[in-house]
């Protein structure tokens, strides 16, 4: 029976520990820097009402459907697809459904590898006093001399690479788990230090207004696309990561209830960080519309210029380590897991090979900075074809495809049996993932690849 099925790579020893290690996963650099931008830019607070209904109506019913998969084929994406698919007396090429998260889980995490080794460098650089009084200028001019050094970049993916590494290395309980029971508190003790922080420039109720009064004269068409792929992205659907933590939960946990605290908890850490960066940007009357230049090019003149800026500034940047190590763990564990199961590794082996492998890859990124910037492919540079192929293309594709095969492949007293749900809740449930999801995650697509 499906409900007796288990993994052979353990189980998660509590409900707890699923919930940080996923909210782990979803939350990453881009809930830091990229959440709070965007809604500041959309409307505040009409942005994100828009976004809270986008994360119920199509996030929170994809992430119930991805975590059902993993936790009823408790095996790696590529095998799970190919049980649930059998089970289900349907193709057997719902198997590439699993192989595409694998592989965009990967790509992901070889450009990843790279960015995360510049938060880490960032950290260092902050706490020695190495901004302390700069111009813009020379701020950004430190940020492009540091890019342009690949043997720099290079030391710091490869640190970076080893520390994921060795935490999958040690399985679900050694490893995992006790990684994400260290880094998620500590992340979330941060966020509110930084806040604290925050609180004593001067600026925070400008910040509140930026973040959350409603302009709905701001909110157009794109402004809902842009909640609608901010709910879908920030919740690490699509890729795998989902499935496998999925995959070690018990079976008596509720998926429903879970997978909206870890919404909830993803949210959480997305508005707290614009409420610990926007007062520091606007008490140094510094522009928030920079997006991700705001956390190499902006926020290190701030740090460099407020009173215990060089102490919070690095524990910034030791947050923005936290948030992409959690992120980083779940991208490589699908692949790893397949490797054991498929080609007979031990778990290290796996983790070694899966690492070098995606390290490899981002090298390749790296070099397309500074070495190869020269060179382009369909007008792009290695990492940001890479970075397209992977989050503009596989991610919703997956998502599309774990809504359909879980809502109309999967029969209905399957997909009841394993999310404990029953009559309105569940028809709720279903009808969002067989339509509302579907539809609105091919609107993503269609117009991340520019058809729309």
């Amino acid at each position: 029976m499906p409900a007796k099925r288990k993994s052979i790579h353990g189980e998660w020893s509590s409900r707890l520990a699923f919930i940080l290690a996923a909210t782990g996963s979803a939350v990453g650099l881009g809930n830091i820097w990229r959440f709070p931008y965007v809604a500041g830019e959309n409307g505040g607070g009409a942005f994100v009402l828009v976004y809270l209904l986008c994360v119920a109506s199509v996030g929170i019913p994809v992430m119930m459907a991805e975590v059902m998969l993993g936790r009823r084929g408790r095996q790696s994406p590529v095998n799970t697809m190919s049980t649930l698919a059998e089970e289900e007396r349907s193709s057997t090429h719902w198997q590439y459904l699993g192989l595409m998260g694998m592989v965009a889980g990967f790509l992901i995490l070889s450009f990843y590898s790279v960015v995360a080794g510049w938060t880490m460098a960032y950290v260092f650089r902050v706490a020695s006093g190495v901004f302390d009084g700069a111009t813009a200028e020379q701020v950004s001019g430190a940020f492009t001399v540091f890019v342009s050094d690949p043997e720099r970049l290079l030391g710091w993916h490869t640190i970076f690479m080893i520390m994921t590494i060795i935490v999958v290395s040690r399985g679900v309980k050694s490893g995992l788990e006790q990684a994400v029971r260290f880094l998620m508190p500590t992340l979330f003790v941060l966020l509110v230090a930084m806040v604290g922080y925050a609180i004593s420039t001067g600026h925070f109720s400008e910040a509140l207004a930026y973040l959350f009064r409603p302009d709905f004269s701001r909110l157009t068409g794109e402004s809902i696309l842009a909640a609608l792929g901010q709910a879908f992205f920030s919740l690490s659907l699509g890729m795998g990561a989902i499935m496998i933590y999925g995959s070690y939960l018990s079976h008596t946990a509720s998926i429903p209830r879970t997978a909206v605290i870890i919404a909830a908890m993803d949210t959480s850490v997305a508005l707290l960080a614009g409420l610990a960066i926007f007062p520091i940007v606007f008490a140094n009357g510094l522009e928030p519309e920079l997006g991700s230049g705001m956390v190499f090019k902006v926020l290190p003149i701030a740090f460099g210029q407020m009173p215990g800026g060089t102490l919070f500034g690095t524990l910034f940047f030791l947050l923005l380590v936290f948030a992409a190590w959690t992120s980083a763990i779940s991208l490589l564990e699908p692949m790893v897991t397949w490797l054991v199961e498929n080609r007979g590794m031990n778990r290290v082996m796996a983790a070694a090979w899966s690492g070098l492998a995606a390290w490899s890859v981002g090298v390749i990124s790296l070099l397309s900075l500074n070495v190869w910037s020269g060179y382009t492919l369909f007008g792009k540079s290695f990492i940001e074809l890479v970075e397209f192929i992977a989050t503009n293309v596989m991610l919703p594709m997956g998502g599309l495809l774990v809504a359909v095969f879980a809502a109309w492949v999967m029969s209905r007293e399957s997909s009841q049996d394993e999310l404990h749900l029953s009559g309105s809740t569940y028809r709720m449930w279903r009808v969002l993932a067989r339509y509302v999801a579907p539809v609105a995650v091919a609107v993503i697509l269609l117009t991340a690849t520019g058809i729309l």
